[in-house]
């Protein structure tokens, strides 16, 4: 099977930019409920994974980004985790479910590296229990 089937496609998908600032970020996070997000790069390439735990972690041990203010710290100066690992858009599905079971979603990058969208983990269970 095809791993694009289970494809949100870029258009589709919540992201932050790398240069957003740290109070955008959280907006975004906030507004739409989610506890984690891919960074994109300007070029469009999928740059790691910002979550609210890096957030949190990154007000305690930054105190120069309160003094800031966290519209002016960008989202690269908060230091990250770990990142949700990436899939080619032409891996098979046995490299996806290894990284789906460990992700809540797992970005898709085309030939060139650039970021195309996402799977989620529970489109590919919906799918797998429908089955």
């Amino acid at each position: 099977m095809n791993i694009l089937f289970f494809l949100t496609p870029k258009s589709e998908v919540i992201y932050v930019n790398e240069e957003d600032t740290v109070g955008q970020a959280m907006d975004t996070m906030e507004k739409y409920k989610y506890s984690a997000v891919p960074i994109i790069t300007k070029a469009g390439r999928y740059a790691g994974t910002l979550t609210e735990g890096d957030l949190l972690w990154g007000l305690k041990n930054k105190t120069d980004l309160v003094q800031k203010g966290l519209e002016k710290v960008r989202i690269t100066e908060i230091p990250r985790r770990s990142d949700n690992q990436p899939v080619l858009v032409n891996a098979d599905m046995e490299d996806l479910l290894g990284k789906i079971m460990n992700q809540n979603f797992v970005p898709v990058l085309d030939d060139q590296k650039n970021f195309i969208g996402i799977i989620t983990r529970k489109d590919v269970i919906s799918y797998l229990c429908k089955k």
